[in-house]
């Protein structure tokens, strides 16, 4: 087995007995991962939560701090992708299906269903359901991001490491992340990426099915799911085989026109009015208690606690299981940009486009609910974003594009996947070879449907969560390394030290 290649070959192997283990025992394989998933979110939940935070405090720090001024690269290097492309290519790897799977589903769940603070269908209810959103996909979720990209692209464009998580350990485990302590880091990333990625794709055949069901009433059923991800998994092969600078570029360029038409429609058909109010409401309560909702755990109420385990904890866990996938594509991206530019664009302006959106599409849910127009908490998660379209100008019009757009978000984030998880088994190589990503890309849409199969969107939920504690813990040390790193370079470019007058 060549050295080059041993993170492809036992990642395959361990990602193939799960396939099997799938089809052959399904009902076993639910009932484990169920358990180990509520052990997880019960015993680790206090975990999750002071480490997203620390996450957040460090990705702040660095934005203001005067190491902000170091490139990602040398110093007198330029971008090579132009700003608006960046965004759109970091945005549509980020959180593209996931945003369109909840961005109804979501606030009508917390508003009408399960509220966070006990009360549904009040008007408190409705303010807490935004700000509750906005916790779950604002900079916390983009910090995660942020922290690893950051080290990836600091020590693989500034001090040419391997663009692989084991490479920016180097400060702390020295060579050994050249031998065996090296290529383990690089597994467990390799199977929270699989999962991750597994789960957003079964994400977005469920809402496509969801959408087919409503409007042409087609069936939902795991055959039609099967069939919607055998055609994607064709089209992003295809996408794949163009390579980074034409399939993933093109494509990410057309989500964010799609997605930007699609937020204009509901905008100004929807309640535009109440949707600024809400907008704007919810973004100070936001930041007016973000402290208390980044640390909140709910230890002697177990209702309450219920509902933070299977939202907040199951948020953090998935931008967590994301994060080695999102990271070395963001990465891969954002050379030549500083530390405080990336910081800034890859923390910030996602999150505000994420809360125009969840105010546009879930306050325009709320708003039909709360006056009695229809009920769209009845629907079903993946139908609901075409239950509010039912009741708006041009429906056929906006359901269509929507399910377009999640096709489209599907390719992106599957053919991303297929480009990252390659160049992670593949000792980080930039152009790695057609054969391994059709691999991957095979391979990922085997564990979807497979999961799919074994326990539908919980049994995507339930692997995830788990992938994600294992990584979480090289998170830290990614974090740690990254700032003794970064330390070090200060000392040697003179960066923060105060210079004496002469007198």
């Amino acid at each position: 087995m060549k050295q080059r290649y041993l993170v492809f070959y036992i990642s395959i192997c361990i990602l193939s007995m799960l396939v099997i283990a799938g089809i052959i025992i399904p009902n076993v394989l639910d009932e484990i991962t169920s358990n180990i998933q509520a052990f997880f979110s019960d015993a680790f939940g206090w975990y999750y939560l002071i480490l997203v935070t620390i996450v957040l405090v460090i990705c702040l720090y660095l934005l203001i701090s005067p190491v902000g001024r170091i490139k990602l690269g040398n110093q007198d290097e330029k971008p090579e992708f132009s700003r608006p492309t960046w965004i759109a290519m970091l945005f549509s790897a980020g959180m593209g299906i996931g945003l369109v799977f909840y961005g109804t589903s979501e606030p009508i769940s917390h508003y009408a269903i399960s509220s966070p603070t006990g009360e549904i269908g009040t008007d408190q209810a409705i303010k807490d359901a935004l700000r509750f959103t906005f916790f779950h996909w604002g900079i916390h979720a983009w910090s995660i991001y942020a922290i690893v990209a950051l080290a990836i692209a600091y020590f693989h464009f500034r001090h040419n490491k391997l663009g692989l998580i084991s490479a920016t350990l180097q400060p702390i485990f020295g060579d050994k992340v050249k031998g065996i302590t090296g290529k383990a880091i690089d597994i467990f990333s390799v199977l929270a990426t699989v999962l991750g990625v597994a789960t957003s794709l079964g994400f977005g055949a469920v809402q496509i099915n969801g959408g087919l069901a409503y409007l042409f009433d087609v069936s939902t059923t795991v055959w039609i799911q099967f069939i919607i991800i055998a055609i994607v998994t064709v089209l992003f092969l295809i996408s794949a085989w163009s390579g980074l600078g034409k399939g993933i570029k093109i494509l990410s360029n057309a989500n964010m026109i799609l997605a930007g038409a699609l937020f204009l429609l509901m905008f100004l058909f929807g309640p535009t009015l109440f949707i600024l109010n809400l907008f704007t409401n919810t973004i100070g309560s936001y930041f007016q208690t973000l402290p208390q909702m980044s640390f909140r755990i709910a230890p002697l109420n177990e209702d309450i606690r219920g509902w933070i385990n299977g939202w907040t904890i199951f948020y953090w866990a998935w931008w967590i299981a994301w994060a080695p996938f999102v990271g070395i594509f963001i990465a891969r991206v954002s050379r030549g940009r500083s530390i405080r530019e990336f910081v800034f664009f890859v923390l910030l302006i996602p999150s505000i486009v994420v809360f125009l959106w969840f105010s546009t599409f879930g306050g325009s849910a709320i708003s039909l609910e709360h006056n009695g127009i229809a009920e769209i908490s009845s629907l079903s998660a993946e139908e609901s974003l075409f239950g509010v379209f039912s009741h708006y100008p041009w429906p056929l019009v906006t359901s269509i594009t929507a399910m377009v757009l999640i096709g489209s978000f599907f390719i992106t984030s599957a053919d991303s996947g297929t480009y990252v998880l390659s160049m992670m088994t593949t000792n980080g190589s930039h152009s790695p070879g057609n054969k391994i990503k059709f691999t991957w890309g095979i391979l990922l849409s085997a564990i979807a449907i497979v999961l799919l199969y074994s326990g539908g969107l919980q049994a995507l939920e339930n692997m995830m969560i788990i992938a994600a504690l294992p990584f979480s813990v090289i998170i830290v040390l990614m974090a740690i390394s990254l700032l003794k790193a970064l330390r070090e370079e200060a000392k040697k470019l003179g960066i923060g030290r105060i210079k004496k007058r002469k007198t």
